[in-house]
């Protein structure tokens, strides 16, 4: 066999090849001649072609290499490619799981060094970490003060309440607070909110005579001012301040300069009926408390029988005591008749209540209810909801709408609170007290009238407020009262032990008795001694 047909023992897949490319080693033995040789410890000649090479492989192997190469050089290239992938491709899948797992576990891949000789010991991982939101809410103040025994007291019924901080805005306290229910003479707040935005803080009711039809009549025109007195002058009435009837008759004496007066037209038109509240126990309020008169444009003292007194029983004819007196001071008993002013007719004499700010003031201190029911029906007029009980709801409404709190679930049926029928929330009552606070829009009277806990108003010791344990909130409760048949109620301020001033609202409602006021006390002194540590718990 020919040596260029022999197998090429560097080509791969030959079984040959493996064995003849590695000769056998043979190590001399000192002192002994290696075969081949005539020297002992020196290499012979070799005595073939084949021996030659064998031994040229033996003493330079680098020169057989590139020798093979030369001869067979697509083979080796595709043998060095194929060794590259291997090695570099395990390699990088070796790396590449290494960073992987030191990415997993949170590390930093610079600090990571594999190692071919030693197993890998095993990373502890890092804990998750959490997702945070991008604007993440402030934590919550924890409140410790609670007042959860007290709200629970059974004679307060079925309560609903609410508590707000009044510098911040922030709910401390709620039971049922988005409840509409029945405010009792709380309402009379919104009341005198609306009358100051839409009648005008400096707005005065009037009573005016002008000429009738015919020669000699006048015509008393009725402009819905309650507090018009029949008491003469030096005498004053329970309402401070008030006009007097008497003083109308002589200004139209003085007018008529002598021209006899044939007849009087009396014009009572600016107040539909009907002239109560369907709602309202007339037998209560009317003809035994006498808290409220009858509702017309024209009425003296409120209708009152004792004109000084706070509550006395009304008559069944507010107009006719009126047209009475007026005749009286006039000296004359000509005929009357119902009707209306001539339009355009000449105004001959008119008197006129006080402010706005004045009849809310009062009002509010002793809850008077027919100053309220003369105020809601001007605010409706004036909004052109109408005249009537009926029309309230829309004109109170809207007169409330520009103090920018939300109405929904109001509903008015007068102006004083006495029908069950009126809703209002809690939660719109502590945000308009805030107003009322800070004197907001001209509410700044309303405040002033409030009844004060142990000092004024209904809210006075002689009417039983904050007496015995509860005095310890004397003089540091500014509030509206409120009492119907099913329901007490108390609305306003705090200026709690702490200084924070809280604005409240509390409803006693449903199968309660007289005692609900005492525990409205104890709840509204829980409120006091908390201040802004008042739990909701």
């Amino acid at each position: 066999m020919r040596e260029s047909d022999q197998p090429d023992p560097g080509l791969p897949g030959d079984p040959s090849g493996d064995t003849a490319s590695i000769p056998t080693p043979i190590v001399p033995t000192p002192g002994s001649p290696t075969p081949g040789s005539s020297v002992p410890g020196e290499p012979a000649e070799p005595v073939t072609r084949a021996a030659r090479k064998s031994a040229e492989a033996r003493t330079s192997p680098l020169t057989g290499i590139l020798t093979t190469i030369r001869r067979h050089p697509r083979a080796w290239i595709i043998a060095a490619a194929s060794a590259a992938f291997v090695i570099l491709g395990g390699g990088t899948v070796a790396l590449g799981a290494t960073v992987g797992s030191a990415e997993a576990a949170g590390l930093s891949t610079s600090s990571a060094t594999p190692s071919a000789s030693k197993t890998p010991v095993p990373t502890k991982s890092a804990a998750p970490v959490r997702p945070v939101p991008a604007n993440a809410p402030a934590a919550s103040r924890m409140r410790t003060c609670s007042v959860a025994g007290l709200s629970q007291d059974r004679r307060l019924g079925n309560l609903e309440a609410q508590v707000v901080n009044a510098k911040t805005g922030e709910v401390l306290f709620d039971r049922n607070g988005s409840q509409p229910g029945p405010t009792a003479s709380v309402l009379k707040t919104l009341t005198s909110a609306a009358a100051l935005k839409i009648l005008g803080p400096d707005y005065r009711v009037s009573t005016t005579v002008v000429r009738g039809s015919v020669p000699g009549q006048v015509v008393l025109v009725g402009g819905g001012d309650v507090t018009l007195s029949r008491l003469p002058a030096g005498q004053n009435s329970f309402y401070t301040g008030a006009p007097k009837i008497q003083d109308l008759a002589n200004q139209v004496n003085a007018a008529m300069n002598g021209e006899p007066i044939t007849s009087i037209v009396v014009d009572t038109s600016l107040f539909g009926g009907p002239v109560w509240e369907p709602s309202w126990n007339e037998q209560s309020e009317r003809i035994q408390e006498g808290s409220t008169s009858y509702i017309t444009a024209l009425q003296v003292d409120g209708d009152r029988n004792n004109p000084a007194a706070i509550e006395s029983p009304r008559s069944a004819d507010p107009i006719g005591r009126a047209v009475q007196y007026f005749q009286q001071y006039l000296g004359t008993n000509v005929p009357v008749t119902q009707g209306t002013a001539p339009a355009g007719a000449q105004q001959i004499a008119v008197v006129q209540s006080q402010p706005v700010t004045a009849l809310v003031d009062q009002a509010m201190k002793v809850s008077d209810n027919t100053i309220m029911e003369e105020l809601a029906r001007l605010v409706s007029i004036k909004t052109g909801a109408g005249n009537t009980f009926a029309a309230e709801n829309a004109g109170v409404i809207a007169g409330l709408k520009p103090y920018g709190i939300d109405t929904t679930g109001i509903h008015i049926a007068d102006g004083s609170g006495l029908s069950p029928n009126n809703a209002v929330p809690p939660s719109y009552l502590t945000r308009l007290f805030i107003k009322v606070m800070n004197r907001e829009d001209g509410l700044g009277v309303v405040y002033d009238g409030l009844p004060i806990s142990g000092k004024s108003g209904t809210l006075a010791s002689s009417y039983g407020r904050f007496t015995g344990a509860n005095a310890i909130a004397r003089g540091a409760v500014h509030a509206k009262t409120g009492w119907i048949t099913h329901g007490y109620t108390l609305s306003g301020i705090v200026n709690t032990a702490d200084g924070t001033p809280l604005t409240f609202a509390v409803f006693a409602l449903g199968p309660v008795s007289d005692n609900a006021k005492q525990a409205i006390d104890t709840l509204v002194t829980g409120f006091y001694k908390c201040g802004d540590n008042l739990s909701n718990n």
